[in-house]
């Protein structure tokens, strides 16, 4: 029995042209991958975490916390842009480590993409029935506590939360034409929102609330000066979450070779300039000592403050639910994804990668997936998940990044849509990104993450092992 037993492209590729009952319907074209890629990244982080990273680690340079975030992003993206142009199947980073590094790797990778889709998008469930609650509240309408929030809070369960969790997974049953194009309108909502902001904050900015830009360090590690500077780029890295996603719907769409590459860059690339004119004006309205002590959509609450468009913060939080509906969407999509890639090659129950005949989607993992994270969502709070889903991710992307390098090491003549330039310095610095930004997020982190990883190897080596196909091969 070989742990590190590995399946060939050619299988894969064989894999990937399969057509007919029971494989995944290809009808994303490039424009969609963009909109799911922009859905899955710009969520609620990007007007909660940038008030607190400026406020707590970066001051007015959190703008060069997201460079950094965001190259080790375009690292990790181009060399995604690579394998999902060369292995265009549905597994994302479990797939591409079936590939280089064999199946313990990849099964490793398959359950750290759990802490990615479907614990994140219990937390993110949580946290859009809050802006729920909020957005009723402005209005008057206070919601009963009982169904709005779990046991611990003092509620018998989360309703808003598991209610979001079914309606987006009654859209993603239906077929990822539909899910796409429901994507596509929430995304054009959030845009429209974003780019308020931005317009009209512009003129209202004040210059002497960027000055000094670098703020020195006060004496502690992550206050301030680069050590924050870092620190926040580790923290606002959460806000990128999800551009890998892409790469999951890599057999359902139309010519990946091309599609994908376009569909993982430019949603990227377009989030990457977003981000940095949102903070710039967000540090620019207001001091970034404002923002200390502030928490959900209030940093943005404070920085339109300043200007004559108050109405913006309830036009905000609606852009915040609209935003967290296409993040669940994307989520859950990716989550089910690897799971009918795992189920396929024997390492999860075979109903994981059932087909409905009519939609051509994993239903039925689907469903499974649905009533786990509405448990979840219902009846526990959300606490920590963001630093898990962060290192979870990261580890992902370094697995990525190194995979490149071995594969144009073992096999530099296989055909490829995209190319990484600049091998092996690209994926290199997109390991030391990657890994430099993991080192900063907390000690009890990483613990919890050998934990979460060993309860994986526990199922792989009692379930896994036994039923791999690539293990019964003769």
């Amino acid at each position: 029995m070989n742990l590190f037993k590995q399946k060939s492209i050619s299988s894969l590729i064989e894999e990937a042209n399969q057509q007919g009952e029971g494989t995944l319907k290809r009808t994303i074209g490039p424009w969609g991958l963009i909109m799911l890629g922009i859905g899955a990244i710009i969520g609620a982080g990007l007007f909660s975490i940038t008030g607190m990273a400026a406020a707590n680690y970066a001051g007015p340079a959190v703008t060069i916390s997201f460079v950094i975030a965001g190259l080790g992003c375009v690292f990790a993206g181009l060399c995604y842009a690579e394998f999902a142009s060369m292995i265009p199947l549905a597994g994302s980073a479990y797939t591409y480590s079936y590939a280089t590094m064999g199946e313990l790797f990849a099964w490793i990778i398959g359950w750290d993409l759990v802490l990615e889709y479907a614990v994140a998008a219990s937390t993110v469930a949580i946290s859009w029935s809050k802006y729920f609650q909020k957005f009723f509240l402005n209005f008057g309408i206070t919601l009963p506590h009982e169904l709005t929030a779990s046991p611990s809070e003092g509620g018998y369960l989360n309703l808003p939360a598991v209610f979001i969790v079914v309606l987006v997974t009654l859209i993603l049953a239906r077929g990822m034409k539909e899910s796409t194009k429901t994507t596509s309108i929430i995304v054009g909502l959030k845009l429209f929102v974003v780019f308020a902001f931005i317009i009209l904050g512009w003129n209202y900015m004040n210059p002497a609330n960027q000055e000094p830009y670098f703020i020195e360090n006060t004496g502690k590690f992550g206050e301030y000066g680069w050590s924050g500077i870092i620190r926040a780029a580790a923290v606002v890295f959460f806000a990128y979450i999800g551009f890998d996603a892409v790469s999951t719907a890599a057999q359902e769409t139309i010519n990946p070779k091309k599609n994908m590459p376009i569909g993982i860059l430019g949603s990227l690339l377009i989030c990457t300039v977003l981000y940095l004119l949102f903070a710039h004006v967000l540090t620019g309205l207001a001091h970034y000592t404002e923002f200390k002590g502030q928490d959900g959509i209030a940093p943005v609450g404070v920085a339109i403050s300043h200007t004559p468009y108050k109405w913006l913060n309830q036009f905000i939080i609606f852009a915040i639910l609209a935003g967290y509906m296409s993040v669940i969407l994307v989520l859950l999509m990716g989550q089910s994804r690897v799971f009918y890639s795992m189920a396929k090659d024997g390492l999860l129950p075979s109903v994981f990668s059932e087909v409905h005949k009519k939609f051509h989607t994993p239903f039925k993992s689907n469903m499974i997936i649905m009533v786990f994270v509405c448990l979840f969502s219902a009846f526990v709070p959300a606490e920590i998940v963001g630093e898990m889903t962060s290192i979870g991710t990261l580890f992902a992307f370094v697995l990525v990044c190194f995979g490149v390098i071995y594969m144009r090491y073992k096999m530099p003549n296989a055909p490829r849509g995209f190319k990484t330039p600049f091998v092996p310095l690209v994926p290199i610095l997109g390991i030391l990104t990657c890994f430099g930004m993991m080192v900063f997020l907390p000690g009890e982190t990483w613990l919890r993450l050998i934990i979460w990883l060993s309860i994986g190897l526990v199922i792989y080596f009692v379930y896994g092992i036994k039923n791999s196909k690539i293990q019964n091969q003769k």
